[in-house]
């Protein structure tokens, strides 16, 4: 799989709500299927799909401890999309940096703003008069 493959399959996995809660749960230790069904208000196979597109982005692999085939956290694909994020959050950071600069500028040349004149109090010295 491609790089820029791997990092759709990891993006598509992580937009699913119930993908990444399993993805939590893994984060604590491995946990077989029915483990990691007992949360959620769905069937095994439901959860048997959702943990296939874990497994296809790679976030997920399959161990082997006798007769049980416990699921991991792989943390390799995360460490990739965090890099790709990580990039374009240092743009960003270097945009709000200058408007914070361009904002400081302007407020340094502009004068305090004078309230509104109050229409009825010269109204008032016109009829004093």
């Amino acid at each position: 799989m491609k790089p820029s493959e791997r990092l759709d399959a990891t993006f598509m996995a992580l937009a699913d709500p119930t993908r990444r809660a399993i993805l939590a749960r893994l984060a604590l230790g491995e946990a077989s299927v029915a483990e990691l069904n007992q949360p959620f208000d769905m069937s095994q196979p439901a959860i048997s799909k959702h943990l296939k597109v874990l497994e296809r982005a790679g976030l997920v692999s399959i161990g082997q401890d006798a007769q049980r085939r416990p699921r991991r956290i792989e943390a390799e694909p995360l460490m990739q999309a965090n890099a790709w994020l990580e990039r374009y959050r240092e743009i960003w950071e270097a945009n709000y940096a200058r408007l914070d600069e361009l904002l400081k500028e302007l407020q340094g040349k502009r004068k305090p703003r004078q309230p509104p004149p109050d229409p009825q109090r010269r109204f008032r010295r016109l009829r004093q008069k």
